[in-house]
């Protein structure tokens, strides 16, 4: 029956037959719902429209209609009803174009503005008129309730199963369900070893890239099991990514808990206005669900805390934080270990210097903070790291023995864990081996097309197998760690000069780093009143703290600069000697200058003048200074210089700088008296 509501100038625009199902499981499995919906194409044709301008919009199947993000066909039909191309938009019911109130009402505003009808099972509306329009409202309305009602109850279900401890779910490789659906360690156990080999090459390493870098190093792969689809349960073997690492590491299950609710729909809008919905990991408080010993576990539960802890430690973005992290490449030891005494935060290190890398600690937030200020503090790594390592070997010196018979009982431990997952490994291959000599020995010997395939899998699985143990013979012969009784006493006798050892250019920066972090906590760098001294509050693992002083050398200034009993010794010498004389006398005492040489006088000279030490000279009543001299004859200082300079009056004086004094007898006044009246060159005379 055509309604009465469509009109030609309807019937002249296109008809959109909207099509969508939430999830492709009911596209799959639930084919009527969508054989009903694309039937409408019918229903459009039936009431007046010709099949040239009915369009079927099917792009959105599988995606969920509480929200627009994503779905492109329907952002299309709100664009077409916009522009007013649309004459009727086709439905079964209205929840297929949206469950959202936002996008439904927005959309019936739009048909109402460019008159485009709503059609679905019920019948046809014009959302122009107020009494369809409202009824669509409603329907959107109850659409939009019912989504709400349907997630309340599966939620609840959910959250119900799950705080019994029996909602099952994927559960992460090295764990498996068992016929009564409880939770189990996986049977297989090279998986086992897998798994437990992550745990213990973090203990050691203390980063997740450091366990990325054991197992590549020991050339050993991690399983990984497929969900869904034709690898459904299938086991596959390859190469450990740091994502997993991290996964392993922050996935509580392996530490025999049960939870639910870690991760959490949370809904966002986009620069471009759309409301968007991520999953969230949600903080251990906020968990919804968590039943402790709830299943067998690979580590306890203070060991888990404890990774967490560590991998918070290790991020190196983010909010600053005054512990230490994991040991990284480069050649401060320090690194991670310092926080600033003045704010509080962790120092950072940067390389200078041309030629060479110049390692430094430096703070530098107050002057990010204002540029005019200086840094916190800021200083040469190597002077640091010189008094921690003495005092490192100071307090490690009394257990030394001990020490060195843990790090040999660990590494063997570590080489046993690792051999045993290639032995797993092996016997892997071997029962491959084996399964396809089986399926060889069980063909028909007639049937050839077949035997030949089966022999050709068989020679590939046997020489799988020699290259696997292959490859453990030659990672036996690099990773050798099991001493003999004659390498235990090398490496004892090695351990009674652990400073030698410490200090020896084969260790490594890296492993001096890590040891550094078994016994100390952190250390808190504070500059105190003197401008040429760090106090460092080292903190030890054990509790302890105490505190270190550093001077900073001497810049060159100070090197150059002579001392203070140098200065005195002249301060004293003067006024009996010379500086010649004293120059004497120091180089007779073997003394040096700064710079290392022998004095000379014009050194004495420049003491005396850089910490003003004047000696006063005593003089005869007859002696007069180049001053009164000058006065006395009428002429200018210069002329008095010239006299003396060319022998013309007697002068003394005591050191190169010191003044003048000259002794004029009667007859020597008498020729100057006449030099100076006869003269055409002293201004002021007769013959000027």
């Amino acid at each position: 029956m055509i309604s009465s509501k469509v009109e030609d100038s309807h019937r002249e625009k296109t008809a959109y037959v909207y099509i969508r199902q939430s999830t492709m499981c009911q596209v799959r499995h639930h084919q009527e719902s969508t054989e009903r919906q694309y039937g409408l194409k019918d229903k459009a044709r039936e009431m007046g429209w010709s099949p040239s301008m009915i369009r079927i919009l099917d792009g959105d199947l599988g995606l969920s209609g509480a929200q627009a993000t994503g779905r492109e066909d329907f952002k299309t039909l709100v664009a077409e009803v916009s522009m007013g191309h649309a004459g009727a938009i086709f439905a079964l019911e209205v929840s297929r174009w949206a469950r959202s109130c936002l996008d439904w009402h927005r959309l019936l505003e739009l048909c109402a503005l460019t008159r485009t009808l709503v059609v679905d099972e019920d019948g046809c509306y014009d959302p122009s008129d107020f009494n369809d329009a409202l009824l669509l409202g409603i329907k959107g309305t109850l659409a939009y309730a019912e989504l709400h009602l349907i997630r309340a109850r599966l939620q609840g279900g959910k959250r119900n199963k799950a705080e019994r401890g029996e909602l099952r779910f994927p559960l992460p490789v090295g764990l498996s369900y068992d016929e009564l659906g409880r939770i189990e360690l996986d049977p297989d156990r090279e998986i086992q070893g897998a798994v437990h080999l992550v745990f213990s090459s973090f203990r050691k390493t203390g980063s997740a890239y450091g366990v990325v870098r054991e197992f590549v190093r020991q050339g050993l792969g991690f399983p990984k099991r497929a969900y869904g689809g034709a690898w459904d349960g299938k086991l596959i073997w390859g190469q450990l990514t740091h994502n997993r690492v991290l996964g392993i590491l922050k996935n509580p299950s392996y530490a025999g808990a049960y939870v639910f609710g870690r991760y959490r729909s949370v809904k966002t809008v986009s620069s471009q206005g759309e409301v968007r919905s991520q999953n969230r990991l949600m903080p251990m408080a906020e968990w919804q669900v968590h039943l402790p010993e709830h299943h067998e576990a690979y580590i306890s539960w203070n060991e888990f805390l404890e990774n967490h802890a560590i991998l918070e430690k290790n991020r190196v973005v983010g909010e600053e934080t005054v512990l230490s992290g994991p040991a990284r490449e480069g050649l401060a030891l320090l690194h991670g270990l310092l926080v600033c005494g003045a704010c509080g935060r962790r120092l950072t290190v940067r390389y200078q210097g041309s030629g060479g890398l110049y390692p430094i600690y430096e703070c530098s937030w107050r002057k990010s903070e204002r540029p005019s200020l200086p840094d916190c503090i800021n200083i040469r790594c190597d002077l640091l790291d010189t008094v921690v390592c003495r005092r490192i070997l100071e307090v490690v010196q009394p257990v030394q023995l001990e020490i060195a018979l843990a790090a040999l009982e660990e590494l063997e431990k570590r080489e046993e864990a690792s051999c045993r997952q290639w032995r797993m490994r092996i016997e892997r291959a071997e029962y491959e081996a084996q399964m396809a000599e089986k399926r060889y020995m069980e063909a028909d010997p007639s049937n050839r097309l077949v035997t030949a395939t089966l022999e050709e899998r068989w020679n590939d699985t046997l020489v799988a197998l020699e290259e696997i143990k292959q490859q453990f013979i030659q990672f036996r012969h690099k990773e050798h760690c099991t001493a003999t009784a004659e390498q235990r006493q090398q490496i004892l006798a090695l351990a009674r000069d652990f400073p030698r050892l410490w200090n020896s250019p084969g260790t490594k920066a890296k492993d001096k780093k890590r040891m550094l972090r078994l016994l100390i906590k952190d250390i808190t760098a504070e500059k105190t009143g003197s401008p040429k001294q760090v106090v460092l509050h080292v903190r030890w693992q054990g509790g302890l703290s105490e505190d270190l002083c550093v001077d900073f050398p001497p810049t060159m200034a100070d090197r150059l600069r002579y001392p203070e009993a140098i200065v005195q010794r002249v301060r004293i010498l003067s006024p009996k000697l010379t500086d010649k004389q004293i120059a004497a006398v120091f180089n007779e005492e073997g003394r040096l200058s700064a710079t290392g040489k022998v004095f000379t006088e014009r050194m004495i000279q420049w003491i005396r003048w850089k910490h003003d030490i004047r000696v006063d000279q005593q003089r005869s009543p007859d002696e007069m200074t180049v001053t009164e001299v000058a006065d006395r004859f009428n002429v200018s200082s210069d002329v008095v210089y010239g006299w003396i300079n060319r022998g013309m009056v007697e002068a003394r004086r005591r050191n190169t700088g010191s003044p003048y004094l000259i002794n004029i007898d009667p007859q020597k006044e008498k020729n100057l008296r006449e030099w100076t009246q006869d003269s055409e060159r002293i201004p002021g005379q007769p013959g000027h």
